[in-house]
């Protein structure tokens, strides 16, 4: 509750928070917008794979061509201003850098530039939620090792959702599930790119504005990223993903501590201690009044006589029974609120969320009948949604993991709904994911 108050006194000390941006996408152009009116916290470079994009992100958000300007890193350190490069090594070997953010939402890539930043020293948030569901209970603890914070981004909804765990945890309460809200059908589970659109209420001129990415909303839409964030705040929390996946029962804010306790108590869980999504809509598509689709929330239970009565004496909403009460943030604001993350980082040495066990997965599920020598494409794609299950059952059953699920191809024929796993696609390269993925396996939390 003090990282302002904390900056400002570095600033006055002419140190400020210096950060490398690796990705100038939506998330990266978010965070962009905000760190200008951020007194010493000093973006000195930014890393994308087109610069002319980034520069154009840049302009996009209101920055000056001044303020990107500067010709080099150590240009950017000595006069304030910002270094747009193609170049993401040079971010790591810049030791004025303290604090890199991965946003670029690439997995495979993630998960190597969070491995290059912990061997140089710096601090990581880890804004790319496919890299972390895919590594990040490695990547946690080889930082621990280095002595540096992994850390999930701060506005992006699992960081909240940890928050709200924490909360829990801090006030005495029985953690009992911990979610987020999602506009989601099951029909959706099918969208493609092609038909994304469809499902969003964004017109002509802002899909074509160069913020949008259709494989990007398409990941949202059919459940697939809110598998990834799931089964991450399970590897933050200790929670448990449902055994064969999300449910996505609906609920309206009023019926969060009716609808999400266990089952065997009324309620639509299989069991205590597990995530799970809060549909905005009905199975048949009618929107749920007073939805959370924007937000995070909580479900908690009294631990005795005296707390319940205490529920209800100060408005808290709870089930009928008193005995399990919510809590909620209605919104997010994603990377307009990731300074968070990289000021408690730099200036506390605390991440805000960190996969510190290895409790769930998101593996790669068909969408159809495909047949072998077909090629799947991922996240958002055409052929594949992720399905978020406990890790037991994904090592266990060699699940692939949806991040490794772009451009490989299939050995054998896959029926609609059926988990891939490793024995049915040729693993042909990333062979240094695969083998921080065996390591991680060792780290099973059971």
């Amino acid at each position: 509750m003090n990282l302002s108050a904390m900056l400002a006194k570095r600033t006055a000390e002419g140190r400020p928070v210096r950060i490398g941006l690796i990705g100038a996408g939506k998330f990266g152009s978010m965070i962009l917008a905000q760190a200008q009116h951020i007194d010493g916290y000093h973006i000195v470079g930014i890393a994308d794979l087109d610069p002319s994009k980034a520069k154009a992100s840049l302009a996009r958000v209101h920055w000056s061509a001044e303020q990107y300007a500067a010709t080099s890193l150590q240009d950017a350190v000595a006069s304030g201003a910002t270094h747009v490069t193609d170049d993401v090594g040079a971010l790591f070997s810049n030791d004025q850098i303290e604090v890199i953010i991965e946003a670029t939402g690439h997995p495979i890539a993630g998960v190597r530039h969070a491995m290059a930043a912990i061997d140089a020293g710096k601090h990581v948030i880890m804004v790319n939620v496919e890299a972390d569901v895919m590594c990040g209970p490695i990547i946690a603890e080889r930082a621990r090792k280095a002595g540096v914070v992994y850390s999930m981004a701060y506005g992006d909804q699992p960081a909240a959702m940890c928050e709200l765990v924490d909360w829990v945890h801090s006030c005495g309460f029985e953690l009992v599930s911990a979610g987020k809200g999602m506009n989601f059908c099951p029909g959706y589970r099918y969208s493609t790119p092609d038909t994304v659109w469809d499902y969003f209420d964004f017109s002509e001129e802002q899909v074509k504005s160069g913020d949008f990415n259709p494989k990007m909303y398409n990941s949202f839409t059919d459940g697939t990223k809110a598998a990834i964030e799931m089964a991450a705040v399970a590897n933050a929390t200790g929670l448990d993903c449902p055994f064969d996946g999300l449910a996505f029962p609906p609920s309206s804010l009023d019926d969060l501590a009716e609808v999400f306790k266990p089952a065997s108590e009324g309620g639509r869980l299989e069991k205590n201690g597990i995530v799970d999504i809060a549909a905005s809509r009905e199975p048949d598509g009618r929107l749920v009044p007073n939805n959370i689709q924007y937000g995070m929330f909580v479900t908690f239970r009294a631990p005795n006589e005296y707390t319940r009565q205490c529920f209800d004496q100060y408005g808290l909403l709870t089930d009928a029974s008193g005995w399990y009460g919510s809590m909620w943030r209605p919104f997010h604001l994603i990377g307009l609120e990731t300074s968070v993350s990289v000021l408690s980082a730099a200036l506390r040495g605390e991440p805000t969320g960190t996969s510190n066990r290895y409790r769930g997965d998101a593996v790669a599920t068909a969408k159809g009948d495909f047949a072998a020598g077909d090629m799947l494409d991922g996240e958002g794609g055409f052929k594949v949604w992720a399905k978020a299950i406990p890790a037991s059952r994904a090592v266990a059953e060699r699940a692939l993991p949806i991040g490794l699920a772009h451009h490989v191809k299939l050995k054998r024929d896959i029926k609609r709904d059926q988990i891939v796993t490793l024995d049915d696609v040729e693993v042909a390269d990333d062979l240094d994911i695969h083998a921080l993925r065996d390591e991680q396996n060792a780290l099973l939390d059971s």
